[in-house]
């Protein structure tokens, strides 16, 4: 189903949509069974536990990267409808799927409760851009119907969660446990709905996993994030994958402008660069020599 305009400001304004609907049942349907191919039925699951071991080393042990096995999962990466969000959010038709996962859960495998977080840590070698269009489009399209118990994504609204800086502590590159525990506690919304649902964020947008409380619950996801194309036509590696590691960090504090450039980090004299994204990559890359990009 088509994504009204009034959810595209929303994404714009609140850095988050919550969308019910988005999958047709037959879609629906389709993409269930076909989870089955990658992962043990719930009930196959928590009756024998220790059978699905890989399921339990840690927080990310369910996640399934694309291409799966069936048609009916791969093509709701590319849906027509989110590729028109997409469109729409982003500015241009000249889309990339960058990344796309499957992610299973079940209750009593691990804790899958965070802090909360920005994704664009691993996404981008800089920081995001606040001006608009956007750069990124993360989005969610639930395949299990996620309550409150189930542990659902926990958001908080870009109005509440902007007075966090984007890079807090200047030059350390584990920047996704650093906030207390429980912070915004009272205004962070739950991302819950029936299977079918869709739910996209901004990259920038602070939110964590939550831990699951029902017993017995499962919950599974198709995660499918987007960006624009840029001239570069070939690649094996996203470098933004070892983005917040220290080995990086001193690749870029080390690095000519030339030689970041061979990475994808955007060149002197690119359009990205402002005051605002200088500032905040500096403290990003606080021995970073970032004059050149002025």
């Amino acid at each position: 189903m088509r994504v009204p305009d009034r959810g595209v400001t929303d994404l714009q304004e609140q850095g988050y949509l919550v969308f019910e609907g988005f999958l047709d049942a037959d879609e629906l349907e389709a993409a269930q069974e076909a989870l089955w191919l990658h992962y043990p039925r719930p009930e196959e699951y928590f009756a024998d536990p220790a059978a699905h071991a890989w399921l339990a080393t840690d927080q990310f042990a369910g996640i399934v990267r694309a291409p799966w096995r069936s048609w009916n999962l791969n093509r709701l990466a590319f849906h027509p409808d989110l590729l028109d969000l997409a469109e729409r959010f982003l500015g241009s038709a000249d889309l990339r799927l960058y990344e796309a996962e499957l992610w299973a859960k079940y209750a009593g495998a691990v804790d899958y409760d965070q802090r909360h977080h920005r994704d664009f840590v691993n996404h981008s070698l800089v920081v995001p851009k606040r001006s608009e269009p956007a750069t990124q489009m993360l989005s969610w399209i639930l395949l299990s119907d996620v309550g409150d118990e189930d542990g659902p994504t926990k958001v908080v609204p870009l109005s509440v969660g902007e007075s966090v800086p984007y890079w807090p502590v200047p030059g350390h590159h584990d920047i996704t446990n650093y906030l207390p525990a429980g912070m915004f506690a009272e205004e962070e919304v739950s991302m819950t709905g029936p299977a079918g649902t869709l739910f996209t964020l901004r990259s920038d947008v602070l939110h964590r996993g939550s831990r699951m409380t029902a017993e017995r619950s499962s919950r599974f996801a198709l995660l499918a994030d987007y960006d624009v194309w840029a001239p570069r036509w070939t690649g094996r590696v996203a470098w933004a994958q070892h983005a917040t590691g220290p080995d990086w960090f001193e690749i870029v504090e080390r690095a000519s402008p030339r030689e970041r450039s061979v990475f994808g980090f955007p060149a002197p004299g690119d359009s990205y660069w402002d005051e605002q994204t200088l500032a905040d990559t500096r403290t990003r890359y606080p021995k970073a020599d970032l004059t050149p990009y002025r």
